[in-house]
């Protein structure tokens, strides 16, 4: 039942982490998208303050949108500062684009944001997911699991 976990992106600095949705989905294939951002919006993120937990991500129009992301406004940013919650737009290909289009639509999948991160060129990046919600006994087995690999750690690290 388990899949492999593919290939990881260049992650430098962590802004924000979704662990809440490695839980409520399976997550089944990753893509990596640049942010349309603002100053204050970047400045905000370089202090390590950002809130990606209630958030999603829709295609409408042709183009992909972070909406309800919480990048909290910056302390030094006078009247240019932006709105915290407003929706974002997030840079990918057109193939890309269509791909998630086609199975949002057709196979009932959600976008869900992982992380937000600084990659190693210093671009604000999102880790996207395209992710099916689990159900209560998927959860539940998923509780089981990791508890019997905790017990067996402890298990074998008693024994020597």
């Amino acid at each position: 039942m388990a899949r492999p976990h593919p290939a990881a992106f260049d992650k430098k600095k962590i802004v924000a982490d979704n662990r809440r949705a490695r839980f409520d989905y399976s997550l089944d294939e990753l893509f990596e998208a640049g942010i349309a951002l603002t100053g204050t919006e970047v400045k905000s993120l370089r202090f390590g303050e950002g809130n990606i937990g209630d958030s999603y991500a829709e295609v409408k129009d042709g183009e992909v949108w972070l909406v309800n992301s919480h990048i909290p406004e910056f302390s030094h940013g006078n009247r240019f500062n932006h709105e915290p919650r407003r929706p974002r737009k997030l840079l990918l290909s057109g193939r890309e684009i269509r791909k998630l289009h086609g199975a949002v639509a057709r196979e009932g999948m959600t976008l869900v944001p992982l992380t937000i991160y600084f990659n190693g060129r210093g671009r604000a990046k999102v880790e996207l997911a395209l992710a099916k919600g689990k159900k209560a006994h998927d959860k539940r087995e998923t509780i089981k699991e990791r508890d019997w690999k905790r017990e067996a750690a402890r298990i074998m690290k008693e024994r020597g």
